[in-house]
């Protein structure tokens, strides 16, 4: 019995000597959280109880506890690098397998799916339509290469002063060719539903009616409609009432659908005696070509194009647990749920008991090298 015991001993000490092996031996990998063995006594008893002199009888190792304590974040500068600072792990499909993981080192595969070295793929809630992200289900987070689709102009904004003390033009009718027919001019670039871009001038006439302006428009060199703009005796906006001169439909050329636009003029005023573009804007863009993607502190993934449009990819699912020592370690950095750690709770960064994720960074192993040498 007496060998037997002190056996336990030495298997005891053999797993506490292999748990600080391991954690060593990890010290430089991402994501890695330590783990440290834990003792329990061991004694015989009987239906009787135990006799006042028995002794025990060795020592087992009770369980191996990771420790999931929060590990160094270090800066990469690779857009695709995540850390999480504060709870909660990635979420992961490993061939339709969900695992979990700390480990932040992502990339790109052949097929544009966001993956990490075990080929494990990232997963994100997807975009809905009001700009939010449905929560209730994950996907495969995918970049893709493709162009942007262009948007065909709209409605443009013009936040324009005109002078108060601008007389009539000496001749008239108005002819563009003419600078003498008009009092100021001003032109945007606009576009069709093929991305193509068009000039659009806005020629601006004051009339012989006190406070009043005719606004012509030209797409292209080509007339394109106009309309009549009153102000009143302290230069605010008084006709049209909702700000909006909607013009006759334009059809473009290069076989574009046809245009349907509408110059906003509520934001014009008439002060003073100089002619001033605050803004002037429109809700058209061309075609673009992915540049980069971003993350955001909430997970928010979007990919940002040369027409300056951003559409979001998703928002990265991440997951906690009731008892997170629970999961089983799978390798590679990676856990997977049991019933010991409980239902997973999903969740986004910044959000309740979840941590912020950091971008361009990576989470460093716990392991502190000194307390495992001593």
């Amino acid at each position: 019995m007496t060998f037997q015991i002190a056996l336990s001993g030495i298997s005891a000490a053999t797993s506490d000597l292999n748990a600080t092996a391991n954690n060593i031996a990890n010290v430089n990998t991402t994501g890695f959280k330590q783990s440290r063995a834990e003792f329990a006594d061991m004694f015989a008893n009987s239906s009787y109880g135990v006799a006042a002199t028995a002794t025990g009888i060795g020592v087992r190792t009770s369980r191996i506890a990771q420790q999931f304590t929060q590990g160094p974040i270090n800066t990469t500068g690779n857009a695709l690098d995540l850390a999480i600072s504060g709870e909660g792990f990635f979420t992961l499909s490993d061939n339709g397998a969900t695992v979990y993981s700390r480990a932040g080192a992502f990339g790109t595969d052949k097929d544009g799916y966001v993956v990490n070295a075990s080929a494990q793929k990232l997963q994100v809630f997807p975009p809905v339509d009001n700009g939010t992200f449905d929560t209730a289900r994950t996907v495969d987070l995918q970049i893709s290469t493709s162009t942007n689709p262009p948007s065909a102009t709209t409605n443009v904004e013009a936040n324009i002063n005109l002078p108060a003390t601008a007389t009539a033009p000496l001749t008239a009718p108005f002819d563009p060719n003419d600078a003498t027919s008009y009092n100021h001019t001003t032109a945007v670039t606009i576009y069709d539903s093929l991305g193509a871009a068009h000039q659009q001038t806005m020629y601006f006439v004051k009339s012989a009616t006190a406070n009043t302006w005719d606004v012509q428009v030209q797409i292209d060199g080509l007339a394109a409609g106009s309309g009549t703009i009153t102000y009143s005796d302290t230069g605010t906006l008084l006709t049209p009432a909702n700000g909006d001169i909607a013009l006759p439909a334009f059809t473009p050329t290069n076989g574009s659908a046809v245009m349907n636009l509408t110059v906003n003029v509520s934001d014009t005023t008439q002060y003073g005696d100089a002619f001033s573009i605050n803004n002037l804007a429109q809700d058209g863009y061309a075609t673009g070509r992915l540049t980069t993607v971003e993350i955001t502190a909430e997970g928010v993934v979007q990919a940002r194009y040369t027409n300056g449009q951003a559409t979001p990819l998703g928002q990265i699912a991440l997951a906690r647990f009731p008892n997170a020592q629970g999961l089983q370690q799978l390798g590679d950095t990676s856990w997977g749920a049991t019933f010991a750690a409980g239902q997973p709770i999903a969740g986004t960064a910044g959000s309740s008991n979840f941590g912020a994720i950091q971008p361009g960074a990576l989470e460093g192993s716990n392991v502190d090298m000194t307390a495992q040498l001593v």
